[in-house]
């Protein structure tokens, strides 16, 4: 038997996990995850019977084999969660929390809504150009809008950074209300110093003539059968209990067919020797550093740190990978009996609440970058979900800077005092309770040593057996159904003998589309 040690129990490692095992009986497979859950930065956190999505994760791929994947695992509703002429038998459950006895593997079909929120007005998320936009920015910035976006089609500047990436498609004026800020939030850079290729992922295919097809494709003969890009679709699947149940249940299915899940294992080094070929992993329990022994690894694990393990890497490799970039982030689960933002659409929901999945914070002075409403990503996120809404503040950052070392009563003060200024609430008095998250390496960057990233990859790619996989095994800012390719790619690289890991590395190279968040 062959054995397999796969880094990481979030979606790129746990799915090359099962396809291994689903696809082949002679390879041993064991899974080190140096947390408690499963999942990665797709967990999902249960505080005081309230379900927290670290991130968002919108369940939408025009991957065939990941939808496939996830049908599987997860079975689709009959009914959309968000059709209230049909859902109060689905939810009769969540005002007390879901009965455990009752919790079943399924997929919602959730409503996409994302929108800024500028100068306490909101607007569309991918902008839109409908009435309501130009109303609320008002004649003379329309026209500025209108001016600038003419200028940026005449003018077309070449895309040395993600500032010029966003003007060629919007124009300038749109890319200081809508994109700069919340762009340098993010990532504690100035797009102009960004590289651009996180635009092209993130972005594909999005601009203003993309929004314009989309809203006149909308009430053109054939409209259902349009084109349409990942960053204008208006409903995606989620699992019932949030992200981390469909991790939960592809852990549960690689133990039942014989793969290992060792939690609280933590790779802290990787062992290659004289013919660059990998032996085995080093990881730290709770009884010491152990070594397992191996013939394939794959690693999900940061590249920063899978470099940093591994002996007799030549010292430029070395150096681009400890000079990688991430960014992290904080979340802040917060209670409330009610938000003071009405419900101005015509979209329906429990208690009247603003339709929301996530809402972008442009406004200046303030330093949340997004809050989340759980309650619109299923109502079984929220235990009491008629009487409260549960809301996650999201501030991004570095580890270890002021508001990394915060007290969690130091930070939720802080947070909170954001939503009395935003208008979210009236008062910090209005809170009822609060949870903080941390997470680590969230989001890799595209700055400093990224751009010698080819060569680093070429050097990981000449190791036989290393297979790197995932948002962070590759350091590039995948989404769910991407990570999950990688996988798929290496498992079929490994069960075929293929040494050319070329297609493992081109996964989310395509110009087609990605999921912008």
């Amino acid at each position: 038997m062959k054995k397999a040690l796969v880094i990481g129990a979030g979606p790129a490692g746990l799915t090359a996990a099962y396809e291994l095992l689903d696809k082949s009986d002679d390879i041993e497979v064991t899974v080190f995850e140096e947390s408690e859950h499963m999942g990665g930065i797709s967990k999902t956190v249960t505080y005081k019977g309230n379900r927290m999505d670290m991130g968002g994760h919108r369940f939408f791929s025009k991957v065939d084999e990941v939808n496939e994947w996830w049908d599987k695992m997860l079975p689709m509703q009959g009914a959309k969660a968000y059709d209230y002429k049909v859902l109060d038998v689905d939810v009769e459950l969540a005002p007390n929390g879901p009965d455990p006895e009752k919790e079943d593997r399924t997929m919602l079909t959730r409503r996409r809504v994302s929108r800024i929120f500028f100068n306490r007005k909101f607007f569309d998320y991918p902008i839109s150009l409908k009435f309501e936009t130009l109303a609320n920015m008002g004649f003379f910035t329309t026209m500025a809008v209108g001016f600038s976006y003419l200028a940026s089609v005449i003018h077309k500047r070449k895309e040395n950074s993600l500032e010029d990436f966003y003007i060629n498609r919007f124009g300038k004026k749109l890319y200081s209300m809508f994109f700069e800020r919340y762009t340098e939030n993010l990532w504690g850079r100035h797009p102009s110093v960004i590289a651009p290729d996180w635009g092209s992922q993130r972005v594909k295919g999005l601009s203003i003539i993309a929004i314009l097809k989309d809203m006149f494709g909308k009430i053109l003969p054939g409209s259902k059968n349009r084109k349409v890009e990942t960053s204008l679709i208006e409903e995606f699947k989620y699992p019932k209990l949030g992200p981390g149940q469909l991790w939960d249940v592809t852990a549960s299915e690689i133990e039942k067919k014989g793969g290992k899940i060792l939690k609280n294992h933590k790779v802290v080094g990787v062992i290659k020797d004289e013919n660059n070929h990998l032996t085995g992993v080093k990881v730290e329990t709770s009884d010491g550093v152990k070594t397992f022994e191996g013939d394939y690894v794959i690693s999900s694990m940061p590249v920063k740190d899978l470099v940093e393990g591994m002996n007799d890497v030549p010292e430029d490799k070395r150096a681009i990978a400890s000079g990688l970039p991430y960014r992290d982030y904080i979340t802040l689960g917060v209670l409330v009996p009610k938000l003071r933002l009405k419900n101005k659409t015509k979209l329906k929901t429990i208690g009247n609440i603003i339709p929301d999945n996530w809402v972008y914070v442009h406004d200046k002075g303030i330093e949340m970058g997004r809050f989340q409403v759980y309650n619109n990503w299923s109502p079984y996120m929220v235990k009491d979900l008629e009487n409260t809404v549960w809301v996650g503040l999201e501030y991004f950052c570095y580890e270890g800077d002021n508001w990394w070392n915060m007290t969690e009563e130091q930070f939720a003060d802080f947070a909170i005092n954001d939503m009395v200024n935003l208008g979210l609430i009236d008062s910090k008095d209005d809170v009822i309770d609060y949870h903080e998250e941390k997470v680590k390496k969230a989001y890799p960057a595209y700055f400093d040593t990224y751009a010698q990233m080819d060569e680093l990859v070429e050097y990981l790619s000449g190791i036989d057996n290393l297979y790197c996989v995932g948002r962070n095994g590759q350091h590039r800012y995948n989404n769910l159904d991407h990570s999950m390719c990688t996988s798929f790619e290496t498992v079929k690289n490994i069960l075929s003998g293929t040494k050319d890991k070329s297609n493992i590395w081109s996964v989310n190279t395509e110009t087609e589309y990605h999921e912008s968040k």
